[in-house]
């Protein structure tokens, strides 16, 4: 219910020091409301991220800060809190003047001026995602706090729980707290497709496109990956961008992009992530030897040596990289002109943004391309149950022996896309037009650099529009604090809110809402396009592994091999593995080695073992293209030479 979605609780914390501890916790103050609605439930634990770093006490007035973090419950469901933190003097703590021989005992007694500043902050919990709307929320708030304006406190916070959100499909919705401002709502066009915002612009900006390419293959291939920065909200965006490139995958692992202190052994955990810590705790995690850990301040990444990154397979890796290049750094075409062109302005972060994620859309559409013919549709109810054909898959594509692509198609990301965008009716989005065209419009675009840069304008306008439909509908004013307002000596401490007159304010809101009728917007949906038949990669058909040349490959990298001809194995050894995605070379291969058995000269060191067991593996791995029962033969036969081997 929209209703109670826009807010589920109002929370205030305060630094208190337990007895015997150098570092505060967070405490509860207020909370509204009181009891939680049907559907919604008070997130435990949240202290621990409005001061991710531990809740300490300061010796100088700092200005507030704001940035919001990402709770996931128990059913999955994501939590989106924002968190605004300021400082007030801690009278408590405050050391009174003794009296000097030169002071009236009128005097005595004095308090010092503040000399310790306690953290205190306001939190925003909602399952809904408008950080900038939430930041102004809670700003204004601080505002009429610290300001002293003649607002209520308790009215600006009813008004914020019963402010209706309007549904998706580019709705918008003007509101007031009731705090001379005026702010706006604005849902995208299809939920389906990630809100980015900014943020995949600036990843760009501060790791470049090797590094981001690296950490996009790590995510995609179920390694960890870990950010560090001095700035809790570019953590937040750091994240955010990283799952935003990998549309139209969903990320199904922990997710927190702001990690407190107290739950660093997260890390140890040995399942892959997404996460976010403060570069206060760059020691501590220089230890973790199974983590990609990228720096968002210095613009570097460690893989340890241990983890095996796998890449993109050509020729889209190096496709993927040239268009990255066009669209990041425009004046590289023509630097080296005599006569340069008159430097034209660069694209906003928001239109730059956009540009780079239909880079990585079309990417997957060319990765994916055809996928919809290898799917089997096992049953439609009560709950579809679908299956992948990823041997077929990988085979037509030509790609049995790219272990990025198997990698990708194993995972949990890929499991859910196929239960979700399985069905062959349903709604549809960008992602399933774009993966419907004719593979030679992917060519003619690839070998026509205009034809390119118009597609990747068109799907960039289309992910601009989906997040801002009406840009210039409506002008937003949200009071801001004066300027230096939190350098002021005498601040009262922010006021307990009347709860009682909340939860009567709140109650009116909704009586009125109740007797407007709730509108409601239809899913669209059709029949999914089925696209074209899978084809190979490189844009030749598959089916040419019976050729005498391939066998004759197959012959002469086994004859390197027992010959001892290491330099030439290496060599031929990889035209060998692509050849065996044929029936014929898989047969030659039986064939070879079991005369090679029969000849007696079956001696081999550990080197020549492991190429024979590799070719073995790469012929096995095509089962599912041929009758099980000639499997069955094959794999028989293959026991049976390794039985017959002998390593020395």
């Amino acid at each position: 219910n929209s209703r109670k979605s826009v807010m589920r609780c109002f929370v205030s914390y305060r630094f208190e020091k337990p007895k015997g501890s150098g570092e505060g916790c967070g405490k509860i103050i207020q909370r509204f409301p009181k009891k939680d609605w049907d559907g919604t439930v008070f997130p435990q634990g949240v202290e621990m991220f409005c001061q991710p770093g531990g809740w300490r006490p300061s010796r100088e007035r700092k200005l507030p800060t704001f940035f919001t973090v990402v709770l996931t419950d128990i059913d999955s469901e994501r939590h989106f809190c924002s968190c605004l933190t300021f400082f007030e003097a801690e009278v408590n703590l405050q050391v009174r003047l003794r009296p000097s021989e030169d002071v009236d005992e009128e005097e005595d007694g004095l308090i010092q001026p503040a000399q310790i500043f306690a953290p205190k902050s306001l939190i925003l919990v909602s399952r809904l995602d408008y950080p900038e709307i939430f930041r102004g929320c809670l700003g204004l708030i601080y505002t009429v706090y610290i300001d002293s304006l003649s607002f209520p406190l308790e009215g600006l916070v009813a008004n914020l729980f019963t402010c209706l959100v309007p549904l998706g499909g580019g709705s918008q919705k003007l509101f007031s707290l009731g705090a001379g401002d005026r702010q706006l709502i604005q849902t995208p066009l299809n939920d389906t497709l990630p809100v980015s915002g900014k943020s995949v612009a600036l990843l760009f900006q501060q790791l470049g496109i090797q590094n981001v390419l690296s950490l996009f293959c790590a995510v995609l291939t179920e390694h960890k990956v870990l950010f560090h920065s001095s700035s809790y909200q570019r953590l937040g965006e750091a994240c955010r961008a990283l799952e935003s490139l990998m549309f139209p995958l969903k990320y199904s692992y922990p997710y927190i992009p702001v990690l407190p202190s107290r739950l660093l052994e997260v890390l140890s955990s040995p399942t892959p992530f997404i996460i976010g810590v403060h570069s206060m705790f760059q020691s501590e995690i220089q230890e973790l030897l199974d983590v990609v850990i990228a720096d968002l301040d210095g613009g570097t990444i460690k893989i340890p040596e241990c983890i095996h990154l796998s890449q993109l397979p050509e020729p889209l890796l190096h496709n993927t990289q040239k268009a990255l290049s066009m669209v990041l750094h425009p004046d590289l075409e023509g630097a080296d002109n005599a006569f340069p062109p008159p430097r034209s302005a660069p694209s906003n972060l928001k239109l730059l943004d956009k540009e780079v994620r239909a880079v990585f859309l079309r990417l997957f559409a060319q990765l994916f391309q055809g996928y919809r013919s290898c799917l089997q549709l096992i049953r439609i109810h009560s709950e579809p149950v679908i299956h992948f054909h990823k041997a077929a898959f990988l085979g037509q594509r030509g790609l049995i022996e790219n272990d990025f692509l198997t990698k990708v198609l194993d995972g949990m990301a890929f499991a859910g896309f196929v239960s979700e965008r399985g069905p062959p009716y349903r709604a549809c989005d960008l992602f399933d037009e774009l993966v419907a065209l004719d593979v030679d419009c992917f060519k003619e675009e690839e070998e026509n650099l205009v034809k390119f840069q118009k597609r990747l304008r068109d799907l960039s306008e289309q992910l601009y529009k989906n997040e801002s439909p009406n840009p210039h509908m409506a002008f937003q004013k949200v009071p801001r604090p004066i300027e230096g307002s939190h350098l002021r000596v005498h601040v009262v401490p922010f006021p307990l809110l009347e709860a009682d007159r909340v939860e009567e304010l709140i109650q009116e809101g909704l009586a009125k809402q109740h007797s407007a009728p709730i509108s409601t917007r239809p899913e669209r949906k059709c029949v999914v396009p089925a696209g074209p038949p899978v084809v190979s990669i490189m844009g030749k058909p598959s089916s040419v592994f019976n050729s005498a040349r391939r066998l004759e490959v197959v012959r002469t990298c086994i004859g390197f091999i027992f010959d001892n001809k290491t330099l030439e194995t290496e060599k031929a050894l990889p035209a060998a593995l692509r050849a065996l995605k044929g029936k014929a070379a898989r047969q030659c291969l039986t064939v070879e080695l079991s005369h090679r058995v029969q000849q007696n000269r079956a001696i081999l060191d550990h080197q020549q073992f492991d190429h024979i067991v590799r070719m073995m593996n790469c012929a096995l791995q095509e089962k599912t293209l041929y009758h099980h029962k000639k499997m069955h033969n094959l794999n028989f036969n293959y026991i049976k030479i390794l039985i017959t081997l002998k390593c020395i």
